[in-house]
């Protein structure tokens, strides 16, 4: 099951690799008809699917990369864990993501914590180099960042790198490489997981510091998303907030007061930097 899934979303983000490839290859914004209607083609030119390698694989790798990290952790803990699902899924990156079962208790806080942590980290550490050499392919192109079918948003991080390789160039001028882009939605996928909500893994990071805490706190960050998703027009973080607040507040209780001790507060802190670097008010317009 687990390699059926990762051939599947293999395919399924090629295939959008591929479309994104058409318009960075034609130097204009993504436009839905004439780009992703290349895939129609598919079956009489399979080689299409070449051209949507370097994204389909970037992506894949830093999905693996974050999952690889929970399970590790998993491992080191003797915590029942089942390797990483793909999802494959005909959305605008060919995914849903990726995710490990966890199918036994977690019984002490730093396990808990290490668990959370350690995905965000591991996909963090594999997406910054994938997006530093998506820049590097990328190039300029005047005004073609707020033009076509959608408009992407710059999280911090990606702002940082591009000042890097293109100083004093706007953002609104750079033509994103599919493998940056790729490495773009590695950074939104870290944001959403360090939301400190639930059993999301911000969440699971939020309960080790706040324990009994961890559901009002939980409560706020999800009324926090309204306004956020009202205000910059993102009506996705309505929904967000609404699934969470159905489905995704409870946490599994732990009885364990031993402090987290210097290092794991500090990884917490890198955590919520990870999370303000990546965080994006409206990542698609």
């Amino acid at each position: 099951m687990h390699v059926l899934l990762l051939v599947a979303t293999l395919l399924t983000t090629s295939l959008v690799g591929a479309g994104l490839a058409h318009a960075f290859a034609a130097d204009r914004p993504l436009d839905l008809e004439q780009d992703f209607g290349v895939l129609l083609d598919f079956r009489l030119y399979p080689g299409i699917l070449l051209q949507g390698l370097p994204f389909s694989l970037t992506l894949l790798t830093i999905l693996l990369a974050h999952e690889m990290g929970h399970y590790l952790a998993c491992v080191r803990y003797g915590i029942d864990a089942s390797l990483p699902y793909f999802l494959p899924a005909p959305t605008l990156i060919g995914t849903l993501g990726a995710f490990i079962r966890i199918r036994s208790p977690i019984y002490t806080r730093r396990a808990l914590f290490d668990v959370g942590v350690a995905g965000p980290i591991a996909g963090f550490v594999f997406l910054v180099p994938a997006l530093l050499i998506g820049l590097l392919f990328s190039h300029v192109q005047p005004g073609i960042a707020i033009h076509g079918d959608f408009v992407f948003g710059t999280p911090l991080v990606l702002r940082l790198l591009e000042a890097i390789v293109f100083p004093g160039v706007p953002v609104s001028d750079i033509s994103l490489h599919p493998v940056a882009r790729a490495a773009w939605v590695g950074i939104l996928a870290t944001a959403l997981n360090l939301l400190p909500i639930g059993q999301l893994d911000g969440g699971h990071i939020l309960y080790s510091f706040f324990g009994d805490k961890h559901k009002l706190l939980s409560r706020i960050f999800v009324a926090a998303l309204v306004p956020i998703g009202l205000i910059w027009r993102w009506w996705s973080w309505l929904i967000w907030a609404v699934l969470l607040a159905l489905f995704g507040l409870r946490h599994p209780a732990i009885f364990d007061e031993s402090p987290l001790g210097t290092v794991r507060n500090r990884l917490g802190l890198i955590a919520a930097l990870l999370l303000v670097l990546c965080f994006t008010l409206a990542p698609i317009q």
